[in-house]
C-alpha cells in the first residue's frame, strides 16, 4: 500500500456501516423533504412530530459531517450536498423495497402450504377440527397431513419433510423441542360380553400387565405410555398400526384394549364398548406439540399450534 493509500485508509469513518450509514427511515425523511420543499410535510408523511423530523435530520447531518437542509419561514431546501445524497438515498430505498418485496415473496412460498406429521389418535381425533380453524384463518394454504406413530413423526420432522408434530408418548424424542398442548387418559375397553365387563372390582394393574391385550404397534404413543405404567406387557393378542383398527378389534369382542378416551367416547355411550375401571395405577398422558429444535414454528405452523393451545381436548 502507498503513502496516499494509507493516509485514506487512515482518514476513513471508523466502525461498522450500519454506524456510517444513516437508517432507511431517515433516508425515507430526506426524500420526502426534496420532494414536498417542506420539513413539516415531510414529518406528516413519514408519521413522525416535526421536532422528531428536526432531530433526525440534525443527527443524520452530524453522522455524515455535512449540512444537508437550509431551513427558513419559507420552507426547507436541500444544500448542494442534501441533493446529492438524496441521489444516493433513493437507491438505497429502492434497494431495500426490492429487498423487502423478496423477503414478502419467500414469507408467501412459505404460507402457501403447511406440512403436518402426527401420532395416530392425535390425527383422527383432534387434527380435523384444529385444521378446520386453521382454513378459516388461512384459506389459501394447503395442509397436508402425515398420520403414523409417535416414533414416525420425529422421523418426518428431523428429515424435513414436516413443518410441526404432534405426538402423544412419554418423552420428546432426541433433536426436537416441544410445548405440552392438551392431557390425554387412557381407558381399559371391551366389548359388553366380555368377562371383565360383568367384575364388581376394578381391575388390578397387574392383572392387566399380564393379560393379552389388543394393542398398537411399538413405537406408538399409547403403548410406550401403556407399558411404562405397567412395568411390562404381555405378548400382544393381537398387535395393529391404528387406534381405528385397534377399536374395531376391542367392538368385536376380539379382546380387551386400552386406548386414548378421545377415540372411544361415541363407543362408550352407545355400549358398543365398557370402560372396565382400574385399580393402582392412572393411565394419564401429555399431547404435545413438537419440532426441530431450535426452529419454532412460524407461520402457518405458528397459527396452528395457537389454535391446539385455545381448542382444549376436556373440560
Amino acid at each position: 500500500m502507498g503513502k496516499a493509500e494509507d493516509h485514506r485508509a487512515q482518514d476513513r469513518p471508523r466502525g461498522s456501516l450500519a454506524q456510517r450509514v444513516p437508517d432507511l427511515g431517515a433516508l425515507e425523511l430526506l426524500l420526502a423533504v426534496a420532494r414536498l420543499g417542506s420539513l413539516g410535510a415531510a414529518a406528516r408523511e413519514v408519521g413522525i412530530t416535526q421536532p422528531a423530523a428536526s432531530s433526525r435530520v440534525r443527527s443524520m447531518e452530524r453522522q455524515l459531517g455535512v449540512a444537508l437542509v437550509d431551513r427558513s419561514p419559507r420552507g426547507s431546501r436541500l444544500t448542494d450536498a442534501g441533493a446529492l445524497v438524496t441521489d444516493w438515498a433513493r437507491r438505497v430505498v429502492e434497494a431495500a423495497e426490492a429487498f423487502d418485496a423478496g423477503a414478502q415473496a419467500l414469507r408467501d412460498r412459505r404460507d402457501s402450504r403447511l406440512r403436518v406429521a402426527a401420532s395416530m389418535t392425535i390425527a383422527e381425533y383432534l387434527l380435523p377440527g384444529w385444521l378446520i380453524a386453521l382454513r378459516a384463518r388461512r384459506p389459501d394454504t394447503a395442509v397436508s397431513l402425515l398420520a403414523g406413530n409417535s416414533a414416525a413423526v420425529a422421523e418426518r420432522l428431523l428429515a424435513d419433510e414436516a413443518d410441526v408434530g404432534f405426538v402423544e408418548g412419554l418423552s420428546v424424542p432426541s433433536g426436537l423441542d416441544s410445548a405440552v398442548i392438551a392431557h390425554d387418559r387412557l381407558v381399559v375397553v371391551t366389548a359388553p360380553a366380555h368377562p371383565w365387563a360383568r367384575r364388581r372390582r376394578p381391575l388390578a394393574a397387574g392383572e392387566l400387565a399380564s393379560t393379552p391385550l389388543i394393542l398398537r404397534e411399538k413405537g406408538s404413543g399409547t403403548r410406550q405410555v401403556l407399558d411404562a405404567a405397567l412395568g411390562g406387557l404381555a405378548r400382544p393378542l393381537i398387535e395393529l398400526s391404528s387406534t381405528t383398527a385397534v377399536k374395531a378389534s376391542a367392538v368385536s369382542g376380539a379382546g380387551p384394549a386400552v386406548l386414548s378416551e378421545l377415540a372411544v367416547g361415541e363407543e362408550l355411550s352407545l355400549r358398543r364398548l365398557v370402560s372396565i375401571p382400574l385399580d393402582g395405577v392412572a393411565l394419564r398422558r401429555d399431547l404435545r406439540a413438537v419440532w426441530p429444535t431450535g426452529h419454532r414454528p412460524v407461520g402457518p405452523a405458528r397459527d396452528l399450534l395457537s389454535l391446539t393451545r385455545s381448542r382444549p381436548t376436556h373440560p
